[in-house]
């Protein structure tokens, strides 16, 4: 039986053609993209490769970058704060000094008027003059107080030696031994700071 599909029979095919055909299709596609077969395969692994090892790296490098923006901002928060406290307690004890110098005068003005005599307090020649020094020392007080500057308590309160400093111990029965019974010099506190300690005599046991 004769085959009824013979070779002879089929056309002949135009090779110009199909590659006029070939060079249709491929046109656009980039020369180094064409017929790459295994060798493309290769490469095109290796670049996903490198490709993922440049973005790995970015990413570490990423990371670094962001840890440092973090601690430097917190260092700037920091300095911040503490430029904040450094402004804000100079301002608060901005008066230390010329406090701490002012307080002679204070004392100078405390003692005098407790060297006056009762009799001269009602003398009509000297009233006027005890008033005035007696003003003055509440105007002084009253201007401490302004700028936070406060008298250190002492007088039958246990010694403390934050802002007493105990002088001398005076035999005494009637005080808990250790409580201030004589002030020497006051003290004086501006703002939570101490000033001055309050020189203080302070009970014993009687022999």
């Amino acid at each position: 039986m004769q085959d009824e599909h013979d070779p002879k029979d089929e056309p002949v095919r135009d090779d110009s053609k199909l590659d006029a055909e070939a060079e249709r299709e491929l046109a656009g596609v980039p020369e180094h993209l064409r017929d790459q077969g295994d060798d493309g395969d290769d490469e095109s692994e290796q670049g996903v490769a490198k490709l993922a090892e440049t973005v790995a790296k970015l990413n570490e490098e990423l990371e670094t970058a962001r840890q440092e923006v973090l601690y430097a901002r917190a260092e700037t928060q920091n300095v911040r704060r503490r430029m904040e406290k450094d402004i804000a307690d100079t301002r608060a004890y901005s008066a230390t000094g010329f406090a701490r110098d002012i307080l002679s005068v204070s004392d100078n003005l405390s003692r005098a008027i407790d060297s006056i005599p009762e009799e001269l307090r009602e003398d009509g020649k000297f009233k006027g003059l005890v008033a005035g020094i007696e003003a003055t020392q509440r105007e002084l007080d009253r201007v401490f107080g302004q700028h936070g500057v406060t008298r250190v308590a002492a007088m039958g309160l246990p010694l403390d030696p934050n802002v007493h400093q105990a002088m001398m111990e005076i035999p005494n029965d009637e005080a808990e031994p250790g409580t201030v019974v004589q002030e020497m010099q006051a003290g004086y506190l501006i703002r939570d700071r101490l000033l001055r300690p309050a020189l203080v005599g302070v009970a014993k046991k009687p022999d």
